[in-house]
C-alpha cells in the first residue's frame, strides 16, 4: 500500500534552451512550477539528468560538475552562469505562494 503525498496538475511553462561555448553545446529543459517552492525543474537533454534549483543552487560548481555530467569545472563554471541569467530569483513571497 502507498501513501500519497500529493497529486497535482497544472499548467506549467517549459522552456527549452541551446546554447554552444568554447567547452561545448548544451541543451536544457527548464520547466517553470509553482510546484517545489516555486524552484524550478531543469532537464540537461544529452543526459536526461534532471533536478529542482534555485539561484542558490547553481553557485555550487562541485554540485552542477557532478549533476549533469560535466567534464571540466569549466564547463560547470559556464552551465552556471547561463542558469544565473535564466532562472527566477524565490522570494519569501514566492515561496509562500507556493507553499
Amino acid at each position: 500500500m502507498h501513501e500519497r503525498l500529493y497529486d497535482e496538475t497544472e499548467q506549467a511553462n517549459v522552456r527549452f534552451v541551446g546554447f554552444v561555448s568554447d567547452q561545448g553545446r548544451y541543451d536544457f529543459g527548464i520547466v517553470y512550477s509553482r510546484m517545489f517552492f516555486g524552484k524550478p525543474l531543469v532537464v540537461c537533454m544529452q543526459t536526461g539528468r534532471s533536478s529542482l534549483l534555485a539561484l542558490d543552487d547553481v553557485d555550487n560548481l562541485e554540485y552542477l560538475q557532478k549533476l549533469f555530467n560535466l567534464k571540466s569545472r569549466e564547463e560547470a563554471e559556464e552551465v552556471s552562469a547561463f542558469l544565473c541569467n535564466n532562472l527566477p530569483a524565490l522570494t519569501l513571497e514566492s515561496e509562500a505562494e507556493s507553499g
